[in-house]
């Protein structure tokens, strides 16, 4: 057993932002799965959004991220995102981020939804590992600072209402139990609840998990964004085409070569992500024999600017399928992206459960409302990681020690593995068919159905509360998937990224609020509809 001041579970923008801010009070540990640099942060391609051009800037900035939350953005979250951002990214440049920049200026891009050009980004795209790598330097520099790598936290410790500490798995799959102060929870999104993400395959959603099974509220978990563009060719990763390239002057065309977004939105490819998905998704309908009809990216027209240069990892990508932005036609299709729900916070990152605190994906303030505006997520780990920190030295509380943990080290035979791998995959598959872009009440019952037998398969493994790094995560993505299902089937509108085919319009009069979803006393989850 051990003890800390301060355990921050996830190493991505706000995990290391709220490190930083702690590390001059006590000792910090931070705890990664994977390697420091293995985040949903380092693969953020397309850029940080941040009014920086003065106040006129700031409003604009604000207006944008309410209009793309689809009358669920809650202001004071929004107004503090945009207000406080500004300084978060000086603070990154200080620190040694290099964002990229022309003759010395730095060069700002437009990506969907945002009324001008606020973006900036790095290395062309790759913003995220370039804010990360400047983030963990800078960590690293402080001696309070310690980072725990390959390690899972497999629960949340509560003694008296009130979160006390963590178990922790290593590598080995052995336990140790580490006792703080206060517990800030960032681990990043749950991506790989869905069979097609552009998430990497840490992203399970630990954190809001532990969270939920703590005790702590959750909130619009029904709200998951897929990115309208991943590269879709069968058999290759669903690499995320940015929408960086729409800001840069993509057409999207579908399978006989006509542009259709003007169909559906009148900013066209510039639509909010929520509505250039379904578009993509519903011009992919519709063929012979039920097939997907291909829809494409199209930069062939794009003149007076370099691709290559521009975007030198997703070209690099495309390489291998030997395709080339400046000559062939993309062929994407959505995939799962961003959570807008998670651990329902306020603006300082306090959850409803003393002792915990969360900010960045795993978090939900209401900033997104029911969808993302483009380029919002790095900036919101930054600001409310930030902020988070500051809530976990101003609350001041001791340090409380619990007794050892149950079991040791834990080993799968080969068959249990594959199985326990079987029932994830089964998962994946009923949460893409039955709570993706489009939904109704039929498939989201059935996908509860179907998700209960995967909940079995799983626990078949985990019987006697057997722990691994991968029936945590397993229970982890059950457990976001069940939140998920119960928070669509209780929704009967349709909004931001949520779109129910039996019920297609928005209804204000009974759903202009958020959902919260709490576990009672038997573990049973109940969704109720509030004001933040």
């Amino acid at each position: 057993m051990s003890g800390v001041d301060f355990l921050v579970m996830g190493a991505g923008v706000a995990g290391l932002r709220a490190a930083i801010e702690l590390a001059d009070h006590g000792e910090v540990l931070v705890v990664t799965k994977e390697a420091v640099a293995e985040s949903n942060t380092h693969y953020a391609q397309g850029g940080i959004a941040v009014a920086m051009e003065g106040e006129e800037d700031v409003v604009l900035h604000l207006q944008d991220t309410v209009g793309a939350g689809d009358g669920l953005v809650y202001e004071p979250a929004a107004r503090v995102l945009v207000d406080e951002g500004p300084a978060r990214v000086e603070e990154l440049i200080e620190w040694g981020t290099k964002f990229d920049r022309d003759g010395g200026k730095l060069v700002r891009t437009r990506e969907g939804a945002h009324s001008l050009a606020r973006i900036l980004h790095a290395n062309g795209d790759a913003t995220g590992a370039e804010i990360s790598r400047s983030l963990v330097a800078f960590a690293r520099k402080h001696r309070n600072v310690r980072f725990a790598e390959w390690t899972t936290v497999s629960k949340l410790l509560v003694e008296d209402g009130r979160v006390i500490g963590t178990d922790l798995l290593d590598r080995n799959d052995c336990l140790e139990r580490v006792h703080a102060r206060a517990v800030l929870v960032a681990a990043g999104g749950a991506g790989q609840v869905y069979s097609d993400t552009t998430n990497p395959a840490v992203a399970t959603g630990d954190g809001i998990a532990a969270g939920s099974l703590a005790g702590a509220e959750l909130a619009d978990m029904e709200f998951y964004q897929f990115h309208p563009t991943a590269f879709s060719l069968p058999g290759a990763p669903r690499f995320l085409m940015s929408e960086a390239l729409r800001g840069e002057g993509a057409y999207l065309r579908n399978d006989r070569g006509e542009r259709f977004m003007e169909r559906y939105h009148p900013l066209l490819e510039l639509a909010p992500r929520d509505v250039v998905a379904r578009a993509i998704t519903r011009e992919g309908m519709g063929g012979r024999s039920g097939e997907i009809r291909l829809v494409h990216l199209d930069m062939r027209h794009v003149q007076g600017i370099d691709l290559h240069k521009r975007f030198p990892g997703i070209s690099a990508f495309l390489g291998h399928y030997r395709l080339d932005l400046h000559r062939d036609l993309i062929p994407v299709r959505p995939a799962a992206h961003y959570l807008m729900g998670g651990i329902r916070t306020d603006v300082d990152g306090r959850t409803s459960l003393r002792g915990l605190y969360a900010a960045g994906e795993a978090a939900c303030t209401g900033v997104h409302g029911a969808n993302r505006l483009a380029s919002n997520s790095l900036l919101e780990g930054l600001v409310f990681g930030t902020r988070a920190a500051t809530s976990m030295l101003e609350d001041g509380l001791p340090l409380v020690s619990a007794g050892a943990p149950d079991g040791g080290c834990t080993s799968l035979e080969a068959s249990e593995a594959e199985r326990l791998e079987t029932a994830i995959a089964a998962l994946q598959r009923t949460m893409w068919a039955h709570a993706g872009l489009l939904r109704e009440e039929s498939s989201l019952r059935a996908g509860q159905v179907a998700r209960a037998e995967s909940a079995v398969g799983i626990e078949s493994v985990a019987k006697g509360g057997r722990l691994s790094r991968r029936i945590v995560e397993a229970q982890a993505l059950c457990a976001v998937a069940g939140a998920i299902l119960d928070c669509a089937l209780a929704r009967s509108e349709s909004r931001g990224a949520h779109y129910r085919n039996d019920f297609p319009r928005r209804d204000d009069a009974h759903f202009r609020k958020h959902s919260i979803l709490r576990r009672d006393g038997t573990g049973q989850s109940q969704v109720a509809f509030r004001e933040w």
